[in-house]
This record gives C-alpha cells, sequence and structure tokens, in this order.
C-alpha cells in the first residue's frame, strides 16, 4: 500500500515535470527585432548607442580638422577602455565591437587593433621569427600607431517607487589625441526605461 502510494506520487511528480518542460516555446526572431523582456539594458541599446556615437563622433570637426593637417590622410583610432560603472553587469565587448565595425563600414577612418587581440598578435608575429620562412614572416616595428584613443564610461542611475522604476542609462565617450592629449571630442548617448510591474 505504502509501496503504491509512493509510486503513484513519484509518477505523478514525473507528469507534472513533462507537462511544464512542454510549456516552454522558443521560435527564431529578426535580429533586429526589438524585444525587452527585462528592462536592463540588452541588445538593442547597444546598438542604438554605438549608432548614435558613431555618428556624433564621425560628424565631428575633429575630422575635418585631422584630414587639413595630414595632407588628407585618414585618422589612426583605437578603441581603448569603456568601462561599466552601471548597477548592471554589462560586458561592454558587444558595445565596442559594434563600435570599431562601424569606424571601419564608414571608410572614414583606419582603426587598430588594441588590448588582449593586440598582444596575441604580437605573440603571433614572435612565434613568426622562429617558425616562418623568412620570405613570409611578418617584422617587428611595423605597427601602425593611432592618432587617437576612443574610450568611455557607461554609467546607470534607477529611481524607484514600490514596483516601479525609471533607469537612465548614460553613455560617454572622450576621443583623445594620442600625440598632444588633447581630448578633440566628447559625446554622449542617454536612454531611459520606465519599468512598471
Amino acid at each position: 500500500m505504502i509501496l503504491n502510494r509512493i509510486n503513484l506520487l513519484a509518477f505523478g511528480m514525473m507528469a507534472i515535470l513533462v507537462l511544464s518542460c512542454q510549456n516552454r516555446r522558443v521560435q527564431r526572431v529578426d535580429p533586429n527585432e526589438t524585444i525587452d523582456l527585462s528592462g536592463r539594458w540588452n541588445d538593442t541599446d547597444s546598438k542604438m548607442t554605438s549608432s548614435a556615437m558613431i555618428e556624433q563622433v564621425l560628424s565631428g570637426p575633429w575630422l575635418i580638422n585631422h584630414f587639413e593637417a595630414n595632407n588628407n590622410e585618414k585618422p589612426v583610432v583605437i578603441v581603448g577602455l569603456i568601462k561599466n560603472n552601471s548597477h548592471e553587469h554589462i560586458n561592454p565587448e558587444t558595445f565596442c565591437k559594434d563600435l570599431e565595425r562601424s569606424f571601419i563600414t564608414s571608410q572614414r577612418v583606419r582603426l587598430v587593433q588594441s588590448g588582449e587581440k593586440r598582444e596575441e598578435v604580437r605573440q603571433e608575429r614572435s612565434d613568426q621569427q622562429n617558425y616562418s620562412s623568412k620570405s613570409t614572416m611578418k617584422k617587428w616595428g611595423l605597427e601602425m600607431g593611432a592618432d587617437y584613443m576612443l574610450q568611455g564610461t557607461l554609467n546607470s542611475t534607477i529611481d524607484q517607487y514600490k514596483k516601479d522604476k525609471v533607469v537612465e542609462y548614460q553613455i560617454d565617450l572622450e576621443l583623445t589625441n594620442m600625440e598632444t592629449n588633447e581630448i578633440v571630442w566628447i559625446g554622449d548617448k542617454k536612454i531611459k526605461k520606465f519599468i512598471k510591474d
């Protein structure tokens, strides 16, 4: 009798588990579609911000000034650290990649590698000195130096009353002349979300 009840209970729990798993659906959606489930920073925010920032930076007077001072040569830009000071765990890598992609596709600036990826390239070049033929190995000391470095911060503020809240994200970017340390451009983008439960 007790064994039958245990078996019946186990069967009932198994049935509930199977039925609850059947309610979950996954569907493919257009990557450009805006879907905001949690109200937190998401892919749409990253794309909107990088698009707005690239438009701002490429329309700034610093670019014309650079062309005029350098015989119409394209400036060389390196994307540095975008620091996350927000209340959320946000990986700025996707945002940085959106910026870099936009710089390249604009064809108005040249982009050089930064951070860990630059170190990986240098390690490969070092390996080539020992393992590649002289005709194919790449030489040291020929890297393109950046004229400007893009850096910034991502901040957030929260205003909350009971379960309702307003979250504002502010992204500030600065472009610095590498030789003179002069800040030649500052831009920002704000995103505000009202989250109601």
